[in-house]
């Protein structure tokens, strides 16, 4: 009898599901907004029906009213759209030159985004022979803070964003090198902005240093960070103009163009 149940109840789920992906559909054909009733029209579903699950989207801003009895898509999709258009493109981009750094100085090479407190690893470039204990896989996270790329990204924001992200995350450190006060913080972000990199000197994994470099978009808006992993005793500073070399190409690939140019 359980089993009837749980059958009975997945079957609404899944069509309410198709019926908002045919509501977005619906809403996607036309540019301008579109009436409950044309909505109802088209879809076939009861104006009742298309009318509860179009509230349920705009609450979530997937779509937009912009008045009484009128549907357009939402800022959401934009958003999101955005952001998955981004990931990707920095991701194709960076690839390659990727690879081309890891051959050259025999290290991880790791491609990182922000997602809200954290950067997130989205590709990378290893081999066994580089003699890392620890390397982030792909889809792992780690605090803005305690890493180079993330680093990167909190001395792209304003002082007063800076000391908010403080007062959310706490400043939680991973190590005796982790940096968990604010003024520190604050005095190295400064170095970051004035040096164009940042480093991680085993704040986040006792025993691996990090060297971070920025990815900027067409806008000048650091999209993501390219950085190299070593064991804390091989980290050579002379990798740094090679890591600036390669994100300055792929920077160049998404259609950047320094101020200074």
């Amino acid at each position: 009898m359980r089993k009837a149940d749980n059958a009975v109840s997945a079957t609404p789920t899944i069509q309410v599901i198709e019926r908002m992906f045919t509501l977005i559909d619906v809403l996607a054909s036309r540019e301008d907004a579109i009436s409950l009733k044309e909505i109802s029209e088209k879809t076939g579903l009861h104006p009742s029906t298309a009318h509860r699950i179009l509230n349920d989207l705009t609450v979530g801003r997937f779509v937009d009213r912009p008045e009484a009895g009128s549907y357009r898509l939402g800022m959401r999709l934009l958003e999101l759209g955005n952001l998955v258009k981004g990931r990707l493109n920095v991701r194709d981009a960076a690839l390659a030159p990727m690879r081309e750094l890891h051959k050259l100085i025999q290290q991880p090479v790791n491609l990182s985004v922000r997602q809200g407190d954290e950067i997130v690893y989205i590709e990378r470039a290893y081999s066994e022979r580089s003699g890392m204990q620890v390397v982030r896989a792909i889809g792992a996270r780690a605090p803005l803070h305690l890493t180079s790329v993330g680093k990167l990204f909190l001395a792209a924001d304003d002082p007063v964003r800076v000391r908010a992200y403080a007062t959310r995350t706490g400043l939680s450190g991973h190590t005796r090198n982790s940096i968990t006060q604010l003024p520190v913080l604050e005095r190295e972000l400064s170095r970051v902005r004035q040096y164009g990199m940042a480093r991680d000197n085993e704040e986040l994994e006792m025993g691996v240093r990090c060297i971070a470099a920025g990815i900027y978009d067409d806008q000048g808006k650091l999209l993501a960070g390219l950085s190299i992993s070593a064991p804390a005793d091989r980290l050579d500073e002379e990798w740094l103009a090679k890591l600036q070399a390669t994100t300055e190409q792929i920077s160049a690939s998404l259609g950047y163009k320094p101020s200074h140019s």
